[in-house]
């Protein structure tokens, strides 16, 4: 049964969070507060998408291009995924290169994500901007000289982005810092340490422009690369300006240096050298105590060669963080006990994906509206369980499997940092708010690794006459079986995604998408299980909550998350007027 204990909520203990920003899509938090920490919470995502829907009846060939308008953040994911199904059905094999330009696309998508999210969405919730006002530009230097060799930290450097910030605030324009809640007493940075990081936000914001280059040269454009099923739609040829030739090798080569030197020397010593500030923090917003995580699409689906290999598919149960379970994509059921959908069997049951079923029903109120949790139904996203599980995806739980699965390059980076800040060697704290911020740092680390690793087997197979990049072999419809079914799994930037597909005399008969954002902000189950964003809000009642005016302590474990409500769900739906309303910045 169902505890739908929010109706009981006294009005001035409820905090409604509406909308949370620096998030991609639109995401609502209703909150049970008092005595300075949640007592109880339930997150709601007040959009509709009916993407599987449009993908219905399509030609499987073309079905990448509508999914991938998913979302524009997490840009060709949802293609690979889409790919990735459809050539596991038709048990399509793909030629290497092609399965490596993914890889490095993916790689490139995934690196950049991790680093948007830090600096653009989720750093201010470490970090005060007003305070690095304060800082002595000799002492931001002194400090970012000992974390790194970067080039740019010298103490004219930091002395001129700190009078930039002021004149920006004397002016009254706080611009892209504006609605910060600076001065809030959870803020634990020296000034110093502020000014640093504010000056690597600014630096990531022109890097990351550079780094979608990959996705050009490569797909053509960015955003929403180029595909195709049964390989990519890029050719290699030395001889050819409008090929992937020795330019665009070296290009590519260029950026990956350029990449690896700044997760190495900027985005990664930083999230750690904040780490020992909010140490707390990796005793906070534990989600549910199961995680799973897929490795590469050549782990699961077959015909898909050349994976990454780091990382093996496997699920970790009931807080038991060192036996790894194997993974079984035959256990996964979505639930719509609370969510506005409706299945011919019921709201009880859970159906498997390559069964699911995308019919809206939204039984809420009419906006304006103060509360909506006090319904059995408050969201537009399904939950996936697993095995009956609930289950937490993302950057961290492949960080959890590979510590459990012995990934020296991981397990030797974690007990670094753990050994530094006095915390036990225990892969157990990246199930937390700082767990899964470290664990992305930590994840763009193993990437850029693999990055140059796989650019050089690309440009070692091109050396040795292997430039293939697509197979025909099965490409034309007449070669494909009359009914058939697949799943793409990609290990995206927030978590395992995958996409199912039934495809019946040449046309897709059901489609399916079960996202990382899916599974952490799915709303009560049939069995009350809350998913991970509300578990991780209200499973002890004791998660900090200082003020509700400036709510930074509860945003600080939802932004962790890096929530993408747009891959979760699709359309918009209207919002309301609650209580408390804040918008953060």
């Amino acid at each position: 049964m169902n505890d739908y204990t929010s109706a009981s909520v006294p009005k001035e203990n409820r905090v409604v969070i509406d909308p949370v920003t620096r998030i991609e899509g639109h995401l609502r938090v209703e909150l049970e507060a008092r005595d300075g920490v949640i007592k109880n919470a339930w997150t709601s995502t007040t959009q509709y998408r009916g993407i599987e829907v449009i993908a219905c009846n399509r030609d499987p060939r073309d079905v990448w291009a509508f999914v991938e308008r998913i979302c524009g953040v997490c840009t060709g994911t949802h293609a690979i995924a889409a790919i990735a199904a459809v050539e596991d059905a038709l048990q399509y094999p793909v030629p290497i290169q092609a399965q490596l330009i993914r890889n490095l696309v993916s790689g490139a998508l995934g690196i950049q994500d991790h680093v948007i999210h830090f600096y653009q969405l989720h750093a201010f919730d470490w970090v005060d901007v007003v305070s690095a006002l304060k800082a002595d530009p000799r002492e931001t230097a002194k400090l970012a000289q000992s974390i790194s060799d970067w080039p740019m930290s010298s103490v004219e450097y930091f002395a001129g982005v700190q009078k930039k910030i002021k004149e920006s605030i004397a002016y009254g324009q706080y611009s892209i810092f504006t609605n910060g809640y600076w001065g809030h007493p959870a803020y634990k940075l020296p000034p110093e340490a502020n000014l640093m990081a504010v000056a690597h936000y600014l630096q990531a914001l022109h890097w990351q422009r550079d780094m979608i280059k990959i996705h050009t040269i490569f797909g053509g454009k960015n955003p929403h690369p180029n595909f195709l099923v049964g390989g990519m739609a890029c050719a290699i040829n030395m001889e050819n300006d409008q090929t992937i030739n020795q330019y665009a090798i070296s290009t590519i080569q260029q950026l990956i240096d350029t990449c690896h030197s700044f997760i190495h020397k900027v985005y990664y010593p930083d999230v750690c050298a904040i780490a020992g500030f909010y140490k707390d923090y990796f005793h906070i917003g534990a989600a549910n105590p199961n995680v799973f995580a897929t490795g590469d699409p050549s782990e699961i689906n077959t015909g898909a060669p050349a994976g990454k290999g780091m990382i093996k598919p496997g699920v970790l149960l009931g807080g038991d963080y060192k036996t790894v379970i194997p993974f079984d994509q035959n256990k996964i059921a979505e639930f719509v006990t609370s969510a506005w959908y409706e299945y011919s069997e019921g709201r009880e049951a859970g159906l498997a994906p390559y069964d699911g079923q995308t019919k809206a029903d939204y039984n809420g109120p009419q906006p304006p509206y103060t509360w909506i949790s006090d319904r059995p139904q408050y969201t537009w996203v399904k939950a996936p369980r697993y095995d009956g599980h609930a289950m937490s995806v993302g950057p961290n739980a492949r960080m959890m499997l590979g510590y459990a699965q012995g990934a020296a390059p991981i397990v030797e980076r974690a007990n670094e940092l753990f050994d530094r800040l006095g915390l036990p060697r225990d892969n157990g704290l990246f199930n937390s708010t700082y767990g899964r911020t470290y664990g992305r740092a930590l994840d763009a680390m193993i990437n850029v690794d693999m990055m140059v690793e796989q650019m050089k087997s690309f440009v070692r197979r091109i050396k040795n006459g292997d430039t293939a990049t697509f197979n025909p072999a099965k490409w034309e419809p007449a070669t494909w079986p009359k009914k058939c079914k697949g799943v793409g799994w990609v290990e995206a930037p927030r978590g395992s995604l995958s996409h199912w597909v039934r495809i019946e005399n040449e046309t897709v008969a059901n489609y399916q998408c079960v996202v990382p954002s899916t599974w952490n902000s799915s709303g009560r189950d049939a069995q009350g299980q809350m998913g991970p964003y509300e578990y991780s809000l209200a499973h002890t009642g004791q998660h900090p909550l200082i003020d509700p005016a400036q709510p930074i302590e509860p945003l600080r474990t939802v932004h962790s998350y890096d929530p993408c409500q747009s891959c979760a769900v699709h359309l918009h739906d209207e919002t309301g007027s609650p209580i408390h309303t804040h918008q953060d910045p």
